[in-house]
Order: structure tokens, then sequence, then C-alpha cells
């Protein structure tokens, strides 16, 4: 503020030392009359922080060099907060934008230091100088007060703007240099101006008003980040362009129980979440909405772990406003298919939602079954559902820490045990299915827990423990009852000191209680990292041990009568499609 009142003041006096002419003030009230007219209408550019550039610097340009700085100063002033205030701004904002043009037409009086050289090659030298004077401070200071407002990195966003105006301003220049030429021989000529500068106008309008509308084809209207259509049409340039020295990370993120928020606050609550999610993702690659509630970052050259990163970044930023669950892949790192880049993503997006939202978790192959799994919840044909979700105990088997093919051989014994006790054809499949199942849930357990060459610590015990309920949630939502709900109480004892929910007796559903029993037989005659497998008798006799407190005694006497010979007739492994 003490700047620009110094920097008018001055000015002021010194155009008046100078003693203008009466054709003099004429001329300048002229260059004052258009310079407004021009900075009433600003031409819109794309990428420039205040949303378009002034044609107004043409004649202050122009009136530095044909009646010196004082007058440019003046006119460059005078104007500027004349239109300010026609449009009823602020004063802190008039006066802002009023000394930010006369701070710019001071700055080019350092065109004075030429000195007085006659020819037009001067001419155009003086022109430049002070075009590129009045250019600098005036990029400057816009984009000083528009990094404070907007809390963006002050260096990044003069880049950016300069590259957007440099080519708009280099014109200017050269109409301001027409300007003084044509003025010199006679003012009424600049008038011939008007045509190119009209012109130059209404074309940059034309376009602009083009470039919207395809933006807004691409937009999506609440958020204003890119839509669907956008995500994918980026998406696919991007990952033809990725290769293993430029990654391409995908990320996609989904707000956790949203429908809960519509339906306790309201969708003007739900639709205000949305929009300060979108401006959380902006700082972070290109963000796109791409449904309801999902969102997508393009991170072109980010690894996967730099990806991690970045959301879980993401999701400490929206902390208070929702909660983020998040599923990243990288290109080509991770071997998939580029058109396979969503549905893996997704995926990893699943399966950070069933290991309790609010995290992140990168792609691994085994989630494409996952991904299945989420499909087939959609399907009307419940014996297809069945059959399909039993093909997902092979990705079970290949993550788990057992040899051979555990889900398959609960599978079978349950069967076995649940036709022993009488149970119709439909339960024994059912019991055969959920055996097969019956950890699924550790899709979502850390590698390093399953595969650990020993005992479990407390905390890993904890969450090798919750592999039930996420099973259950796996499940529950493809309509596989009861299977979900055994598999939910598989790891519940007799004398109720199981988990998850500590259900004792006959309330445990009997088929968790064959369940249990067969996984604990299967587990205790496989061989282990840390120990060697036991023999029939030893697990049969283990299994005797326990009843009546891990297990139904009527069931490990069902076992015992169906497997008692001196070893188990061997299972034949099936392959699954």
């Amino acid at each position: 503020m003490v700047a620009e009142i110094v920097t008018v003041t001055v000015a002021a006096a010194a155009f008046a030392a100078s003693k203008p002419s009466a054709s003099t003030l004429a001329g300048v009230w002229a260059l004052l009359i258009v310079t407004a007219v021009a900075e009433a209408f600003p031409v819109p550019l794309e990428k420039v922080p205040v949303g378009g550039t002034s044609l107004a610097t043409i004649f202050i340009v122009g009136t530095s060099v044909i009646y010196g700085w004082s007058a440019a100063v003046i006119v460059a002033f005078v104007a500027q907060v004349a239109v300010e205030i026609g449009r009823r701004r602020d004063l802190p904002r008039v006066a802002y934008n009023g000394g930010v043009y006369a701070l710019g037409a001071a700055a080019t009086s350092v065109a004075s230091l030429l000195g007085e050289r006659e020819g037009f090659g001067w001419l155009a030298v003086e022109t430049i100088v002070a075009a590129a004077a009045f250019y600098i401070v005036d990029l400057v200071l816009v984009a000083l007060v528009v990094s404070r407002s907007a809390r963006r990195p002050f260096g990044k966003l003069l880049a950016e703007s300069t590259a957007s105006t440099v080519i708009p301003f280099s014109v200017m220049a050269s109409l301001s240099l027409m300007l003084a030429v044509l003025w010199d021989r006679s003012p009424f000529l600049s008038a011939a101006l008007v045509g190119p500068v009209v012109a130059i106008a209404l074309y940059q309008r034309s376009v602009h008003r083009e470039l919207k509308a395809m933006r807004l084809a691409l937009t999506d209207p609440l958020t204003g980040l890119g839509n669907h259509r956008h995500f994918y049409e980026q998406l696919e340039r991007e990952a033809l362009a990725a290769d293993s020295n430029h990654p391409l990370s995908l990320c996609l993120l989904d707000i956790d129980d949203f429908k809960q928020i519509n339906d306790l606050y309201g969708h003007p609550v739900g639709d205000l979440t949305l929009v300060q999610v979108a401006d959380r993702l902006r700082q972070d690659g290109e963000a796109f909405r791409i449904g309801g509630d999902e969102f997508g970052l393009l991170l072109p050259g980010r690894t996967a772990r730099e990806a991690m990163e970045i959301a879980e970044g993401v999701i400490g930023r929206v902390t208070g406003i929702a909660e983020l669950s998040a599923g990243v892949v990288t290109y080509p790192d991770h071997g998939v298919e580029r058109s396979e880049l969503v549905r893996v993503a997704d995926s990893a997006l699943y399966l950070a939602k069933e290991h309790g939202k609010n995290r992140v978790r990168v792609y691994r192959p085994d989630l494409l079954e996952l991904a299945e799994l989420r499909r087939l919840a959609e399907g009307p044909d419940r014996a297809a559902r069945l059959r399909a979700a039993a093909s997902l105990a092979h990705a079970v088997d290949a993550r788990d820490a057992y040899t051979g093919s555990h889900s398959y051989m609960v599978g079978e014994l349950s069967a076995r045990v649940a036709k022993r006790m009488g149970l119709e054809s439909e339960q024994v499949e059912l019991a055969r299915l959920a055996g097969s199942l019956h950890d699924l849930g550790k899709l979502a357990i850390p590698e390093e827990i399953l595969r650990k060459p020993g005992p479990l610590n407390e905390a890993e015990r904890l969450v090798l423990e919750r592999h039930p309920q996420i099973g259950f949630r796996m499940l529950d939502s493809l309509g596989v009852e009861p299977v979900a709900s055994w598999v939910l109480h598989h790891h519940e004892r007799w004398d109720g000191d199981g988990y998850p929910d500590r259900l004792g007796g006959e309330s445990i559903p009997l088929g968790s209680r064959i369940l249990f029993v067969a996984d604990a037989y299967d587990a205790m005659t496989t061989d282990r990292v840390y120990r060697s497998k036991l023999s029939h008798d030893r697990a049969i006799s283990e299994l005797e041990r326990c009843a009546g407190t891990q297990f139904d005694p009527e069931i490990v006497s069902a076992f015992k009568d169906e497997f008692d010979e001196p070893r188990v007739p061997e299972l034949v492994v099936l392959e699954t499609a």
C-alpha cells in the first residue's frame, strides 16, 4: 500500500512538472479511456490463476513509450481503480490491483535508461524493454497474492503462469510497438489497431468457449475433477507412455460408509463431503471422480511405494472429513495388462475395505479372485455363486503356510463327518464348501504373518484371529448362508473360550463345530516350518483329549468313527478352474 501511494504520488508530480500540453492531456485521456475499456473486458486464457489477461497492457506500455512512465502510471492506476470500483470490489482488492498496475507501469521507466535515440530500431528496443518490465512486475505480484490466498507454492504457480502468458504478452508487446509507431505519425492512425485488437479478443473468446465446452464434457460438475470418461481417456494415454523406467501408478479411493453420511445428515452434507475430499486430492497427480463416492488418482512416474505414500497422505488430509479406503496398482511393475489396471486396483481397494477400512492396500496377484467374488454377488444363480465361490479356495491355499491343499482337505473332511452324522445331502455339500472357504479371510492377512517360521507374538495373533470375520464379510455379500455364518464361527470353542464371539456349546452353529474339528485335524497332520506333522493316531488322541473343552464331543466321536482306520484314505485333490 505504501509503495503504491508513493509511486502514484511521484508519478503525478512528475507528470505535472513536465507541464503537459493540451494535446498531450487529450492523448493521455484517450489512452486512459481505451485502457479502461480493455481492462473491463479481459481475454480468457487457460491455466492462468486469475482466469485471463487484459489487453490494457497494450495501451499502458504504449502510453509509457509515447508520453513517459509517469503518464503510464496515471493511466494504469486510474483505469484499474475505475474498473474495480465499477465491479463493486472490496477496497483492499481495489487498492492492491490498482497498485499492481501502478508499480508495473512505473517499472517501464527502465526503458528511459536507454537514452534518447532515433529510429524504428531503438523504438522497438524501448518498447520491448518497457513491456518486459511491466510483464515481470505484474506477473510476480499477481502470482504472489494468488499463492497466498490459494495456499499454492509460489515458485510452481509463477512457472505455470509464465508458461501460459508469455506468448500473449509477446503479442501485446508487438501491438504496443504498432501503437507507438502509428501514434507518432498521427494519433488518429492508431484507431487502425481497433480491428486487430478486437479480432484477437473475439478469437480468443471463441477458442475459450470451445475449450470450456470440451472441459465440461470431461468434468464432474460437483467437484470440478475429471469425470469417468476423462479418467479412462487419460489412463489409456498414460499407460501407453509408461515403461519400466517411467511407471504409472493408479490409485482408486472410495469414501467409507458414504451411504451413512447421506442417510444421517442428508445429501447436501454428502455433496459437501465429496467436494472437500476432491479439494484434498488435487495436490497429488491428476484426480478424477469416477463414481458416486469413488475417486481415481493417476500418478505417472511414481513407484508402488511412492503411490502408497501419496495415498496414505490423502487419507491423512481428509481426517475429520471422511474416511477413505484406497487400492494401488503400478504398471508395468506388477505384471498386469493395461486393460486390467482398474480391475486389479479395485480388488486392492476391496481388500482395504475388508481389512478394516481407512487404509491403503497394494495389488497382489491373488486379488483377482477377490474381484471375481465381488462380481458374483450380483448374479441371480445361487448354485453358480456357490460353485464359483468354491474356486476361490486355491487362492487361500496359495498364500497359506500349510503344505498341500489345506482348504480342500478341510472341505472333504467336513463333508465326510457331516454325512457320518446323518445330515441331508445339501447340508453335506454346504459343509464341503464351508470347509474349502473357512480361511478365505486370510487373503487380507499380511504375508509375513501367514508364513512366519515360528509361533506368532500377541499382536500377530490378534491380527490372524480377525480372519473369520473378514471371511464372513466377503461371503455374506454373496448370499450363501449358512456358509458365511459357519466360517464366522469356526474358531469358537465348546467351552466358550474361542473367538470371535465367545459362543459355547450348542449355541455354536453345527457346521462351525464340524469345521473346527476338521481344521484342527488337518493342521496337526500337516508339516509346519517349526514342527513336524503328527501321525493319525496322535492327532485323533489330541482331538479326544480336547473334546468337551475345545471341540464338540459328539463331532469328535463321529470323526473318529469315520476315520478309525490306521491312516486316512488319500484324498484326491481336484484342480479348480
